[in-house]
């Protein structure tokens, strides 16, 4: 792999390429940590160290995970590129509902560019509804509980400034992850999450050494590196299926006759269901907290679902939070899988190419069969990121580590992004007679 390494780099056209995909991370990490106008870095500082032991510990790590840490530090960079993931999934799930989209979705290039163009839209309209949510927020000094003074002037002028501050650095995020794409190697989104979520391991690694002692540490690592052999497993292993094309005569010339396979995944979700799972169980937090408390000690109905809450759903060490979260991922594994794959359409597509699956009838038997074989296999695949998942949970209960850095989302997204990398990287090498990572 080293040698792989060293021949990539020995490439002036390749080696351009890696350059300019470090060159864009560092533009987009100290874009990351330079704060937006009006922020108190120093009370800002004090209050996330507060919040770090506190009652929403759990919306505090989700929302760092996914910004880099970018968030909760008000930054330029602040929303990083979230707003356009949730943009591409509403888009992919709305095109199986709306008729429109799905006709975009099959006239090819074209049809995916304009999806593309709908994609950037909705983006810029999520951000600006997320940068001023958290803007108010830090405005009215609630976005860390119990810690005010983050925001210098709170007047409107200074306010708006913040919000397309934020919406801007948003626009930045993803010109800077389409040039990757168009310059660089790789897809530039899917870098600009890698290297999101990857920020956060060097801290809280280092956060395990300073708390528990290098032997917690050295376990914690060990720990990290079985769960990351088991993800790489699980996201290449895949059913195939195979398909057989019977000849056909046109003209003089005899086509068809070839074999293929239908490249089925264990885990075709990837981390989407968790990403899910974790914000329906953040919904009855920031309900609550939008209701309002009301007497924890009464016997009020406000009482009664905070206490509820508080017990159940804002602490990850409650039997309740553990198995409701393991069952939403479950769930949304397989309610992904089935807007994801369509086997009516998959068997009507290989009907009309002329091919069959070997022992199977075409048509109804074909679609009976693709469905559950796909019912099959995502069952192992749900249970495993449903295990990676709580894999943190459990480390808590059993080791007393806090803050475990291989969190199943962040082990999914850093793994599925670095092994596209490695076949991007690979495909390039094997172009010029190289042998490449992956033999």
């Amino acid at each position: 792999m080293l040698g792989a390494f060293a021949n990539a780099f020995k490439t002036p056209d390749l080696r351009r390429k890696i350059l300019f995909v470090l060159f864009i991370v560092v533009i987009f990490r100290i874009g990351s940590v330079v704060p937006a106008p009006g922020v108190n870095v120093q009370s800002l500082h004090t209050c996330i160290k507060i919040s770090q032991g506190g009652a929403n510990a759990n919306l505090y790590n989700l929302i760092n995970l996914f910004s880099g840490g970018a968030l909760l530090q008000l930054a330029i960079f602040a929303l990083g590129i979230m707003p356009y993931i949730t943009a591409s999934i509403i888009l992919q799930l709305l095109t199986v509902v709306i008729p429109r989209l799905e006709t975009l979705k099959k006239e090819g290039q074209s049809g995916q560019t304009k999806i593309t163009q709908y994609t950037r839209y909705l983006t810029l309209v999520l951000a600006v509804l997320n940068s001023t949510a958290f803007v108010t927020l830090a405005v009215n000094d609630q976005l860390f509980t119990g810690c005010p003074g983050i925001v210098y002037d709170t007047s409107i002028f200074p306010v708006i400034v913040m919000i397309l501050t934020m919406t801007a650095g948003t626009s930045v995020i993803m010109w800077l992850g389409e040039l990757i794409t168009e310059r660089g190697i790789g897809n530039g989104m899917s870098i600009m999450i890698f290297t999101q979520v990857v920020a956060t391991f060097p801290a809280a690694l280092w956060g395990v050494q300073k708390a528990k002692g290098p032997w917690i540490f050295a376990m914690v690592c060990l720990i990290g590196l079985v769960v990351i052999a088991a993800v790489v497993f699980i996201e290449q292993a895949q059913r195939r299926i195979p398909v057989q094309y019977a000849r056909r005569m046109v003209g003089r010339k005899m086509f068809g006759g070839s074999s293929t396979y239908i490249p089925l995944k264990v885990n075709q979700a990837g981390v989407v269901p968790i990403i899910f799972a974790s914000s329906v169980l953040l919904l009855p937090v920031l309900l609550s907290n939008l209701v309002g408390s009301g007497n924890v000690e009464g016997s009020d109905w406000r009482g009664k679902v905070t206490r509820f809450i508080n017990d159940n759903v804002v602490n990850s060490r409650s039997l309740f939070y553990v198995t409701v979260f393991a069952v939403l991922v479950v769930a949304f594994a397989y309610f992904y899988n089935a807007i994801a794959f369509d086997p009516i359409k998959q068997a009507d597509q290989i009907r009309k190419q002329g091919g069959f699956i070997p022992g199977i009838r075409p048509g109804p038997q074909t679609e009976r069969y693709l469905a559950k074989t796909v019912n099959r296999i995502t069952l192992p695949g749900a249970l495993f990121i449903a295990f990676i998942a709580i894999i943190p949970y459990l480390i808590v209960w059993f080791g007393n580590v806090r803050n475990f850095p291989f969190a199943g989302t962040t082990v999914l997204i850093a793994v599925g992004v670095a092994l596209e990398l490695m076949r991007q990287i690979d495909s390039q090498l094997m172009l010029r007679n190289y042998e490449g990572f992956l033999k």
